[in-house]
């Protein structure tokens, strides 16, 4: 019994925060909307089918898991030579670079996404470069488009990549690299066949974690991409506060978040699977 107590806080924690709210979402995207309340009486499906036959909302979902599956695999491929370097490294420099890694997160995410701004800007430091050194005399369209918010998103996100897989390289033993190369491999084929299957648990979790806070990002695509580019965290937002249909803005966010977990899902079945072979 004492087993099960121990573990009582965090089963409270998890009801009051996640489960309960979640069932409150889904009991008003099932209500039709109210003009004088945040839901009216009765049950209806009507929600759901909008937001799935809506062409303007699929093409802002589409558009949305596009910009999260680019921006996990930008922090992947940015991230992994990091946390190699950083775990191979010498014990006061991984505390230092472990610093550096992990400074971007004592400022704001609004405050960021601004600094973005102001280096991706029409009248920005890299335009102003590009037109200094004569590479171009127009301006280069890197805000207000996906591009813009897919840069932006792998700064914030970056070290949610970085530390799982780095987390997994320490544990590693560092003569299977050594073994690989003494039996004739190759450094990519000793990469491939050993350690990246070892470091596959870091990979996931880091993929995961940056696939959803992309996709349910709000204020950095809404300042890099301003209104030319509308994600549906954007769309649920102006929904739920502009519009004040709760109904339509609630089965907006649950479509979007099954979804989602369906990708996270199928991403856990066919990463083993990929190497393995």
């Amino acid at each position: 019994m004492r087993k099960y107590l121990l573990i009582l806080p965090a089963v409270v924690v998890l009801l009051v925060f996640l489960v309960i709210p979640y069932i409150d979402i889904i009991f008003i995207s099932l209500h039709p909307a109210a003009d004088d309340r945040p839901y009216g009486s009765g049950f209806t499906l009507r929600n759901y089918v909008q937001v799935l036959t809506d062409g303007y909302l699929v093409h802002q979902t589409a558009m949305t898991l596009w910009i999260g599956l680019v921006t996990t695999c930008a922090t992947l491929v940015l991230g992994f030579p990091v946390a190699w370097f950083m775990a191979h490294s010498s014990a006061r420099a991984r505390a230092i670079q472990q610093g550096i890694v992990l400074m971007p997160l004592l400022v704001g995410i609004v405050v960021r996404s601004y600094g973005w701004t102001v280096i991706l800007g029409n009248n920005g430091i890299l335009n102003r470069l590009a037109r200094d050194i004569g590479l171009t005399r127009s301006v280069l369209p890197l805000m207000y488009n996906s591009l813009g918010i897919v840069i932006a998103l792998t700064h914030v996100f970056l070290p949610f990549m970085i530390l799982p897989i780095f987390g997994t390289i320490r544990s590693l033993d560092p003569a299977l690299f050594l073994a690989g190369r003494s039996l004739g491999a190759s450094p990519a084929i000793t990469m491939r066949r050993i350690i990246l299957p070892l470091t596959m648990p870091g990979i996931q979790s880091g993929c995961v974690l940056v696939f959803i806070l992309s996709v349910s990002a709000y204020v950095t695509p809404m300042l890099i991409g301003g209104m030319r580019v509308k994600t549906m965290p954007m769309t649920v937002v102006n929904t739920l506060i502009d519009a004040f249909q709760w109904p339509f803005g609630a089965a907006q966010a649950l479509v979007l978040s099954a979804i989602g977990a369906l990708i996270v899902l199928v991403f856990f079945r066919l990463t083993p699977l990929r190497w393995s072979r």
